[in-house]
């Protein structure tokens, strides 16, 4: 289990300190599909880099596994069970994608084996299993991939940073496509930040960040009914105002 205790953290900006967590609090039950989400600015991004010990915590206690991480950097945090795909994956030229398998699985892997995580995220092996992580993959394929050694890592607990970012339409449909593989068929925890309604349908579980805080926390029937909801009637008002304008 993942839990933050009163969790803060600022940034200096032109002398002044700036919140963007403040004082939050958040439990995250093992084997539960969970998706982040909330508006803009609201520090849904900046709360995956603090679980991964990307940016320290200006305050308070990261809890996994009841063992305290807050003083954890990213290498111990990895080493304890914890994964992180970034909104945009980085390429690596001259490596190919059999290879970064490999190293994410930290063991000697046969092509077998990576051809089924390739599989895993819907992409055919025998057409990426030899490719070069670079320029010549798309955004969707280069998610998938990074998707895939997330799956060859074999952690407990994985974080997905707004994945349907900067991918098209096709792209997208294949990306959804892989996280109901990986519920239906992955045993650890998934915690994805995402604005997508096909995507929080995925979920058993919602959490609502606003202002730096947790707002709302429960199961999908409960939440996306009442985000969907909300969603609908911001959108009215919007286009009521711009015909008024």
């Amino acid at each position: 289990m993942l839990e933050l205790k009163d969790v803060s953290y600022a940034v200096e900006e032109d002398g002044e300190q700036i919140s963007i967590i403040d004082g939050l609090n958040l439990k995250v039950e093992d084997g539960k599909f969970v998706v982040i989400t909330g508006p803009n600015g609201g520090g849904k991004s900046t709360l995956a880099k603090l679980i991964m010990g990307v940016n320290p915590v200006t305050s308070g206690k990261i809890y996994f596994n009841g063992e305290d991480i807050t003083d954890f950097g990213i290498t111990e945090r990895a080493k304890a069970g914890i994964s992180f795909a970034f909104q945009q994956p980085t390429r690596f030229k001259g490596i190919r994608v059999l290879d970064l398998l490999k190293l994410a699985a930290g063991k000697r892997i046969s092509v077998a084996e990576a051809c089924e995580y390739l599989s895993k995220v819907g992409l055919c092996a025998k057409d990426y299993i030899n490719r070069e992580v670079n320029a010549s993959l798309s955004g969707g394929e280069l998610k998938r991939i990074e998707i895939a050694t997330v799956l060859a890592r074999g952690t407990e607990f994985s974080i997905f940073d707004e994945p349907e970012a900067g991918i098209d339409l096709w792209s997208f449909g294949n990306l959804i496509q892989a996280f109901e593989n990986i519920r239906s068929s992955y045993s650890g925890t998934v915690v994805i930040i995402s604005h997508q309604e096909r995507i929080l349908e995925i979920a058993d579980e919602i959490v609502v960040i606003e202002n730096g805080r947790v707002a709302k926390q429960g199961p999908k029937e409960e939440l996306l009914p009442e985000l969907i909801g909300t969603a609908s009637a911001q959108n009215t008002a919007c286009s009521v105002l711009t015909k008024e304008a």
